[in-house]
Order: structure tokens, then C-alpha cells, then sequence
């Protein structure tokens, strides 16, 4: 089993129009609401890629009701109610527009703890977890590096899909491994992120201090992993056009499925896994959701680069 972690869980909303324009009105081609949230919208892809997955988290009755009727859950009911996100998404381009509301605030005081409990109760039936997404009012930065740290000490590979202070707390997690995207790697490191020299040169303090590996995502320009062991581009011959939003969940699905496995991974194919995964997600209008078949087609396609020189130059 893959354990995923939503502290601040959604209503995904996606509005689809012909062309989104600010200041008048439109008429909405289709609309879909489901349960979401990016540790839930991982478990959706898991379970696609034929991975058993459950999901926790903080959630309130209806929410979690919801979400017991698709997915295989155990939340904490901690929260008053469920926010929404809301995705304007445009037929004519896939250009999206998203809207995050901050959620509700947890006010129980015990909250946290419960949920510690509930996941090492199922960590000894668990191969990876991950823990994603933004956190509700009223939950510290820390609680992300406690449940890794929680998971890492019986042996439980760990990804981290967090941002900001969260993030920067999850890098001091010895075996961690984090997937920000360009903006929050820059915000962690403090430096630029731009190019493959610049991303593998800001990750080599956080390798230093026990990051097991940094994945950092990069849109139409692929990913870039970096371990103590190397480092490698990956990315799609041509960008995929479509709806981004759920391409990184995707990405972390994949990523996790590798780690999963026990040994360390191949990393030049499990990042042709995931850049094929997250592309597979643009193609579909709601996150969450994989074309398999298209992840096929792509994956032989996906142009794998070991980056030795940058490897040389940062630890000259």
C-alpha cells in the first residue's frame, strides 16, 4: 500500500469554456466538482497505475462520506468544512486559470496527534507515502517533517510536495525526498533555479544535510532529479498542450510508485515514468486523471540526460 497525506483537501471544481476573458461574461461549456486535493488526486493516479492506495488526512463528515464512496480513505475529522478550488479551463488553447480558496481552520487542539496516530497505525502495512499540498489554518509548518519523520524511522520511503516554511522544514528531514517546482525550489535555496547547472548546484546544500533526493518539476520543461549519486534531466520531445493542474500529482504518483518498490530505483527510467505519467495528466481536463494508454506511447519517447558535467562542477 501507498499512504497519501491531504492535510488541506478540496472541491475541485473545473469550469470549461471556449475562451476565458477578464471583465465579461461566459458561457460554461461543462462543469466538474470532485473531492480533491493533492494527496487524494496522487492516490487517484496510483490506483490507475494499478497501485493500491489509501488516502488521510483532515477531512469533515461529508467530505470524507464522499470520499469513501471512490477512494479507500481514513481521514480525521478535524476540519468545519471542505474549501474549493476552481479551475477555469479553456477549450480553445488548455490555457487554465486557477482560483485556491485558504480553507477552513482546525480548531481541535488534539488534531495533529490524532492524525500521527492514525498514520503509524498504518505504516507497517505501508511500502511509500507521500505527503502533499498546502496545510489548513491552525496546523504548524512542522507537521509535514513530523509525519515524514514518523514514516522514515520504520523505513518508509517519503515524498514531500509541500511549500514555503513547510517545505523548508521537510529539507531538514534526513532520507526525504522533495518535488517542488521551480518557484518553490527558488523560494527554499534562495538562488536561481533556471538552468540544469543552477538547479543541481542550489539542491547540493540540502543533499548535504540528508535529502535523499530533490525532484524538482519544471512544466513544459520536464523534470530534473538530483540525488547523491547523480543527477538527470527528463522531458517530452514537443510539450504536451493541455490543463497543467494535475500533471504534478501525476508526477508524484510516479514517483512514488518507484521509490515503492523497496531497492534503490533506476532513476533515468523511473524520470521517463514520471515526465510520460505527468504528461498523461495535461491531456485530461480534471486532476487526478491519466490517459494510460497515451503514457505508453510516450514513455520510449521521453529524452533522459545525465547532467555528469554539473555533477563535477559542484563537487570541485
Amino acid at each position: 500500500m501507498i499512504l497519501t497525506v491531504t492535510l488541506n483537501p478540496a472541491y475541485d471544481m473545473t469550469y470549461r469554456v471556449e475562451q476565458f476573458e477578464r471583465g465579461r461574461e461566459h458561457r460554461v461549456l461543462s462543469v466538474e466538482q470532485r473531492i480533491g486535493g493533492k494527496g487524494i488526486n496522487v492516490t487517484r493516479v496510483l490506483n490507475q497505475l494499478g497501485k493500491y492506495s489509501r488516502a488521510t488526512g483532515f477531512a469533515d463528515h461529508v467530505f470524507a462520506a464522499a470520499a469513501e464512496l471512490e477512494l479507500p480513505v481514513d481521514f480525521v475529522h478535524a476540519l468545519p468544512w471542505v474549501r474549493r478550488t476552481v479551475v477555469i479551463s479553456e477549450s480553445g488553447d488548455g490555457t487554465a486559470t486557477a482560483l485556491w480558496e485558504p480553507g477552513a481552520r482546525v480548531g481541535d487542539p488534539y488534531a495533529v496527534e490524532q492524525l500521527l496516530v492514525r498514520v503509524t497505525g498504518l505504516l507497517p502495512d505501508t511500502g511509500g507515502m507521500v505527503v502533499a499540498g498546502s496545510l489548513p489554518g491552525g496546523v504548524g509548518d512542522s507537521v509535514p517533517a513530523r509525519l515524514a519523520r514518523t514514516a522514515l524511522a520504520v523505513g518508509v520511503p517519503t515524498v514531500c510536495d509541500v511549500d514555503g516554511r513547510a517545505l523548508r522544514l521537510a529539507s531538514e528531514v534526513p532520507g526525504v525526498v522533495l518535488m517542488p517546482n521551480r518557484d518553490e525550489l527558488e523560494r527554499l535555496t534562495g538562488v536561481p533555479a533556471g538552468t540544469p547547472d543552477e538547479v543541481v548546484r542550489s539542491v547540493r546544500p540540502l543533499l548535504e544535510r540528508g535529502v535523499r533526493a530533490v525532484v524538482a518539476t519544471r512544466g513544459p520543461e520536464g523534470i530534473i532529479a538530483v540525488t547523491s549519486a547523480g543527477a538527470w534531466s527528463a522531458r517530452l520531445p514537443e510539450p504536451m498542450a493541455g490543463n497543467p493542474t494535475g500533471a504534478g500529482d501525476a508526477a508524484t504518483a510516479a514517483v512514488i510508485s518507484g521509490l515503492a518498490n523497496g531497492a534503490e530505483p533506476d532513476w533515468p527510467a523511473l524520470l521517463a515514468d514520471t515526465v510520460a505519467t505527468s504528461a498523461a495528466a495535461v491531456v485530461i481536463p480534471v486532476a487526478g486523471e491519466i490517459d494510460r494508454a497515451l503514457r505508453d506511447r510516450l514513455a520510449p519517447d521521453v529524452v533522459v540526460t545525465e547532467l555528469r558535467g554539473t555533477i563535477q562542477e559542484t563537487t570541485s
